[in-house]
């Protein structure tokens, strides 16, 4: 691939103004978060593995698209009716701003912080650019600060390059919201149009069919966003059409058998659509996907209810925005411990068809990947405590004194 896409699974899954179809929350959809999350950070990290070199993997960037349509889905099922005056707009865009940004400041920080050691650490300058510049340049640091890294200001993914959704998906949350501020109850008119034209759009402008980010990225976005939002606005009776054909007989096997085609066809469509224009219609197969899996019915979404998945559900977010730091700081440490002991643990690779430097194959990319998995894990549980837990429960507070 040409570009590094993220995902985006900040929001958390909440129960809808009507309530849910399947309990007080759509928990399923949850544990989806923390899944794909692990499959985008295992996309991004370099082992010369069977695993890192698979189809399926090398094609992993697309689930940033299912996080786009779940996102739309969440927030239109949450506010769409509630967004009817600018106090309620100013208060849905100050929760959203604390849900994202506190995060993504501390990482950025992280990163900015590692800038610095490696100014006065020679040992850990590398081979790479000097420190502050590249995309580590103080310009960008400006832009992302802002949250503008995502929506075509820059020309090169930068910093914590993850955040490019955060900041092409912040603007869908208040295009969102003035969009069902001034059209009310025909906004999903302006989201058809959305869902209609910005593939096209992307089609038309894009070299990269859909692992666009800092350029197309916000395109990208509202695209998926656009379907979430449709499908929260006719869920109920699209869900009370497929409850009639699937519960006929033998509800509990119909809905099995249905996720599992599902979850069939989300590993063949991944596979094979990454480097071609097919990648355009992951929006709809993850929308038809989220559809599914929102009513909880079979035996997969029972194992995706245990505490562990709901648990990575949880900590989603935080994976994904901490993920890079850790690859790069394990690679860093292997590095130091190369030159100390020469074990072979990393040198250069050929990554799906790009030269990088990473883990090697066998043995040791496997034991490098289930290293970073528990390292990423790890990590976020204490970002997810100390960082983003605090910080939503502050901005809450704030939002009801407006």
């Amino acid at each position: 691939m040409t570009q590094t896409a993220f995902l985006n699974p900040s929001d958390a899954v909440v129960s809808t103004h009507t309530g849910t179809i399947a309990g007080d929350r759509f928990q399923v959809l949850d544990s989806w978060r923390g899944i794909c999350a692990l499959l985008v950070a295992l996309f991004h990290f370099p082992t010369a593995s069977a695993i890192s070199q698979s189809s399926f993997i090398g094609s992993s960037y697309l689930f940033v698209d299912f996080f786009f349509v779940l996102s739309g889905f969440v927030i239109a099922s949450s506010y769409a009716n509630r967004l009817s005056r600018p106090g309620e707009v100013a208060r849905f865009a100050l929760v959203r701003f604390g849900r994202i940004y506190p995060l993504h400041l501390v990482m950025l920080a992280a990163f900015a912080g590692f800038e610095v050691l490696r100014l006065v650490l020679p040992q850990l300058h590398g081979t790479g650019a000097a420190p502050f510049t590249g995309g580590f340049d103080i310009k960008s640091l400006a832009a992302n600060l802002f949250l503008l890294q995502g929506i075509g200001f820059e020309d090169r993914l930068t910093w914590n390059a993850p955040s490019w959704s955060i900041s092409a998906e912040f603007f869908a949350y208040l295009l969102f919201a003035g969009v069902v501020l001034v059209a009310g109850a025909r906004a999903w008119i302006w989201f058809v149009a959305a869902a209609v034209t910005a593939p096209l759009f992307l089609l038309a402008f894009s070299t990269h069919h859909m692992d666009v980010s800092y350029d197309f990225g916000f395109i990208r976005c509202l695209y998926g966003f656009s379907l979430g939002a449709l499908l929260a606005w006719f869920q109920h009776d699209s869900i009370a059409g497929a409850r009639q054909i699937l519960t006929r007989s033998g509800p509990r096997m119909n809905w099995t058998l249905a996720e599992i085609v599902m979850v069939a066809v989300i590993v063949l469509f991944v596979s094979l659509a990454g480097d071609n224009n097919a990648g355009i219609a992951a929006p709809l197969v993850f929308a038809l996907a989220l559809f599914l899996f929102a009513h909880e019915g079979g035996w997969i979404s029972a194992l995706l209810r245990t505490p562990f998945m709901l648990t990575l559900g949880a900590l989603s977010y935080s994976i994904y925005m901490v993920h890079i730091f850790v690859q790069a700081r394990l690679i860093n440490v292997a590095g130091l411990v190369e030159r100390k002991l020469g074990p072979g643990l990393i040198g250069d690779i050929v990554l799906r068809g790009e030269p990088a430097t990473g883990f090697g194959a066998g043995w040791t990319g496997t034991v490098a990947i289930v290293v970073m998995l528990a390292a990423t894990i790890a990590v976020s549980w204490v970002t997810w405590r100390l960082v983003e837990m605090p910080a939503m429960a502050w901005f809450r507070r704030l939002s009801k004194r407006i």
